[in-house]
C-alpha cells in the first residue's frame, strides 16, 4: 500500500514538472535574486552605519501608502489625497534605508528591486528544449515586470522634494541583454542570442522608468530640464543589467555611486 501512495505522488510530481515545471523554476530563481538584492542592502545597511557613525541609519520592508501620501500633502495640499485602503503599502525586494537629517527628518538613501526573467542561457547549456512540445531552444519572454512601475511611482511620490532618486533597479537573466550573446549546446555547438528581438528582450518595457536613459550607468542624480521657460524635475531610475547571476561584491560599488550623489547635498542641508 505504501508502495503505491508512493508511485502516485512520484506520478503526480512527474506530470506538475512536464505541466508547469519551466514556471516552478522560474519562480525559484526569481526568489533567489530577490533574495540576494535584499541581503545586498543589508550589507550596504551595515557599511553605511559602520562609515558613517555620526549618522543615524534605518532599514525598512515595507512603506505604507498613508505615509506617502502625508509627504505629497505636505508640499501641496492638491496631492497625497486618495487612498482606499488604509493599510496600502509597497515592499521593494531589497527594502529602504533612510538617515535621519538635521532636522530629525527620515530621508531614503537606497531601494533596490530585483528583476530575473528569462533561463535561456542554463537551458541551453544543460541542453535542455522548451516549449509546449519541448522542441524549442527559446522560451517567449515573460511580463513579470509590472509591480516594477508601481513601486517606483510611488518611491517617487515620497521623494517628490529630493534632489537624488537612488532607486537602483538589478535584472538578471536571458530577456534584460543588451548585447548579443553565443552559448553552447552540451554537444559543443553555438546558439546566438539576440539582444534586439521581441520575443526575447524586455528592457523597452522598463526603460520608462529611466527616460531611456543608458543602462548600467549611474542615474541617482535628479535630472532638471526646461520646457516654456519653466524647470521640471525628472527621477530616472538606474537600471543595471547581467545576463548571468549579480554577486553582492558587484552591487557594492553601484550603490557608492549612488550615495556619493545623495551625500553631497545631505552636508548642505
Amino acid at each position: 500500500m505504501q508502495k503505491m501512495a508512493k508511485k502516485q505522488t512520484d506520478r503526480l510530481r512527474i506530470e506538475k514538472l512536464k505541466s508547469s515545471g519551466p514556471k516552478e523554476i522560474f519562480r525559484n530563481n526569481a526568489q533567489i535574486h530577490d533574495k540576494l538584492v535584499n541581503n545586498f542592502s543589508k550589507v550596504v545597511f551595515e557599511k553605511l552605519k559602520k562609515d558613517f557613525p555620526n549618522l543615524e541609519f534605518r532599514f525598512r520592508d515595507s512603506l505604507y501608502k498613508k505615509e506617502i501620501n502625508e509627504k505629497l500633502n505636505s508640499v501641496d495640499s492638491r496631492l497625497g489625497i486618495t487612498i482606499f485602503v488604509e493599510k496600502a503599502s509597497i515592499k521593494p525586494d531589497g527594502g529602504i534605508i533612510e538617515v535621519k537629517d538635521k532636522n530629525n527628518n527620515w530621508r531614503i538613501v537606497l531601494v533596490c528591486e530585483a528583476k530575473h526573467q528569462g533561463k535561456d542561457i542554463d537551458n541551453i547549456r544543460q541542453g535542455i528544449l522548451v516549449g509546449k512540445n519541448n522542441n524549442q531552444e527559446l522560451m517567449v519572454a515573460g511580463n513579470a515586470i509590472e509591480r516594477s512601475h508601481k513601486n517606483i511611482n510611488e518611491i517617487r511620490n515620497i521623494m517628490i522634494n529630493e534632489k537624488h532618486f537612488p532607486y537602483i533597479l538589478f535584472l538578471q537573466g536571458s530577456n534584460f541583454l543588451t548585447e548579443p550573446e553565443t552559448i553552447k549546446r552540451p554537444d559543443g555547438t553555438e546558439v546566438i542570442l539576440k539582444h534586439d528581438i521581441g520575443s526575447l528582450n524586455r528592457i523597452d518595457r522598463l526603460t520608462s522608468a529611466n527616460y531611456s536613459l543608458p543602462i548600467n550607468k549611474n542615474s541617482c542624480e535628479n535630472i532638471f530640464i526646461t520646457i516654456d521657460g519653466k524647470s521640471v524635475m525628472l527621477q530616472a531610475v538606474s537600471i543595471y543589467t547581467k545576463s548571468t547571476e549579480w554577486t553582492i561584491e558587484e552591487m557594492l560599488p553601484i550603490n557608492d555611486g549612488c550615495f556619493k550623489n545623495f551625500i553631497k547635498n545631505f552636508r548642505f542641508n
